[in-house]
């Protein structure tokens, strides 16, 4: 058994080899994608969602692959005729290509919405097809075949390294994936990151039984856990109490389940600072502060989303519109810029809600525009460099979400933003605990509160601005992206000393360590 002044040695010498050796990452997601551009050439762009923005940013110059679906048929033509595409100097990225039929159920049907929906308190917005039935035909059909490829593609990769190899697995896609590693016989060290919110026990009830034991089995199969929150966190454990027979729990959080230790932990992420402000301060920004200047107001609202029902949209505008009536003061006074990304535009419940939210702005604009004045402008397209710019010029950023693992758009706008502004916060949001020092607090059903607190936000003087927005900025530096990731290599390097393999290739924990 390692002593404790052993094993912090053992530690740091192992972050320096994670530096050094070239580290497995994984998600449904790549951080590019390749399409025809309608000249026919194909280009390579970056993918949308908050884990390719999180986990592309250029301040990691960490040696890794990089496994994720391809996404796009090109993406798969590439795979077949390219191999590892280069995404830097130590960088690489490998496609996993499912058979389409199978992937369109996992991440269609089973992932979204039904899985996301679950685990963001939407279970009541599924259609009515989205039977128990329908629900295990995804997962036998989809969600499981698509976990057991991953599987294969990642212990394929495994072949080359040693048994102490790293994985880095991320999000609710790949929550079999760790089992089915384990089933082919691999004792790679397995972390695996939660971006989305997890639940209480009961919200599971939507899901068949089975399946909510699967995913426990399977994410127990995981040497670490780490959820954004430590509300998250606890409510995982509390749902394999639930669901697992044979289960030991630690006091320190960790499980014990099937012979092996699974660390379960909180690290909640965050954005890189630096190469933010890089961005909105180059030359290409330019334009985007030229267009946007005709569209701001004396005071500006924005929020910046991809169009999912998560994310609340539809309610913040009806809490704007409530504001324009309940304080008409405001009228001609004040703007509102929403940058929302298109996001699966091929499943049912979110062309439903795309069709709900537009048609809102729609009446809001006619109800209230004047002059030459219009309340809501709204820009519908995945083009991050200008949601920055926005950022920059708000006087008040709105984040409603009815629930977030995160939300880093709550980080990079205070970070970036030049006038002080206030950030209007749902208590929901996964972020809420690290900011609420510096932002206005909303519920995401409360159209009422919300108007009042975005009339607050408009009204507050400037030093109050100006303190709460000190406190924001001072919150995200106390942990950017470089502190989240250094917490995660520490969290692998901890595992490393932490366990020891037997002869029978089976892994004993000899240790214990939280990964903050």
């Amino acid at each position: 058994m390692l002593n404790t002044a052993t094993r912090e040695d053992a530690t740091h010498t192992n972050i320096r080899r994670l530096h050094d050796d070239r580290l497995l990452i994984v998600s449904n997601r790549a951080p590019i994608e390749h399409r025809v551009d309608d000249s026919g050439n194909l280009r390579r762009k970056p993918a949308s969602g908050g884990l390719a923005t999180a986990l592309g940013s250029p301040a990691s110059d960490l040696p890794f692959t990089w496994i994720a679906a391809a996404s796009t048929v090109e993406d798969s033509i590439m795979s077949y005729a390219v191999g590892p595409i280069r995404l830097g100097d130590a960088q690489q990225l490998s496609y996993v290509t499912p058979e389409p039929g199978a992937y369109d159920l996992h991440y269609k049907t089973f992932c979204n919405p039904a899985l996301w929906f679950v685990q963001h308190g939407l279970r009541d917005r599924l259609l009515p097809e989205r039977t128990f039935s329908a629900i295990e035909r995804a997962w036998r059909n989809g969600y499981v075949p698509v976990n057991r490829a991953f599987a294969r593609r990642i212990v394929v990769e495994l072949l080359s390294r040693g048994p102490q190899s790293r994985v880095m697995l991320h999000d609710y896609h790949l929550y079999l994936t760790p089992r089915f590693i384990r089933d082919l016989g691999s004792q790679a060290l397995l972390q695996h990151f939660i971006h989305v919110p997890w639940p209480e026990p009961r919200a599971w009830a939507a899901l068949p039984p089975a399946i909510v034991t699967s995913i426990c089995s399977g994410l127990l199969a995981n040497d670490s856990v780490v959820f954004q929150t430590v509300r998250s966190a606890r409510n995982f454990v509390l749902t394999c109490r639930d669901v697992l027979s044979g289960v030991d729990f630690e006091s320190d959080g960790a499980i014990m389940y099937q012979g092996r230790r699974t660390r379960v932990s909180a690290n909640p992420i965050s954005v890189d600072i630096a190469t933010l402000r890089q961005q909105v301060a180059a030359p290409e920004a330019r334009p985007h502060f030229d267009r946007l200047a005709g569209e701001l107001g004396e005071f500006t609202i924005v929020r910046v989303d991809r169009l999912d029902p998560s994310k609340n949209i539809a309610a913040g505008f009806r809490a704007f519109d409530a504001l324009l009536c309940k304080h008409p003061e405001w009228l001609g006074r004040v703007r509102f810029l929403a940058f929302l990304v298109p996001s699966r535009t091929d499943v049912p419940e979110y062309q439903a809600y795309v069709s709900e939210v537009f048609a809102l702005v729609e009446s809001i604009n006619a109800r209230h525009e004047r002059n030459g004045w219009r309340p809501i402008s709204v820009f519908h397209e995945h083009n991050r460099l200008q949601a920055l710019v926005g950022l920059v010029r708000y006087d008040v950023l709105l984040v409603n979400s009815v629930a977030d693992g995160m939300n880093l758009v709550a980080k990079e706008g205070p970070v970036v933003n030049q006038r002080n502004g206030v950030l209007v916060l749902s208590t929901t949001a996964g972020c809420f605990d690290e900011l609420q020092g510096g932002a206005l607090h909303v519920q995401p059903n409360d159209i009422e509160g919300t108007a009042e607190t975005l009339h607050r936000a408009l009204s507050l003087p400037a030093e109050e601005r100006r303190q709460r927005a000190i406190r924001l900025r001072q919150a995200v530096a106390r942990h950017d992206f470089n502190r989240w990731l250094e917490h995660q290599l520490q969290d692998l390097a901890t595992l490393e000393c932490a366990v020891e393999p037997t002869p029978a290739g089976r892994v004993l924990a000899v240790g214990s360590g939280r990964s903050r």
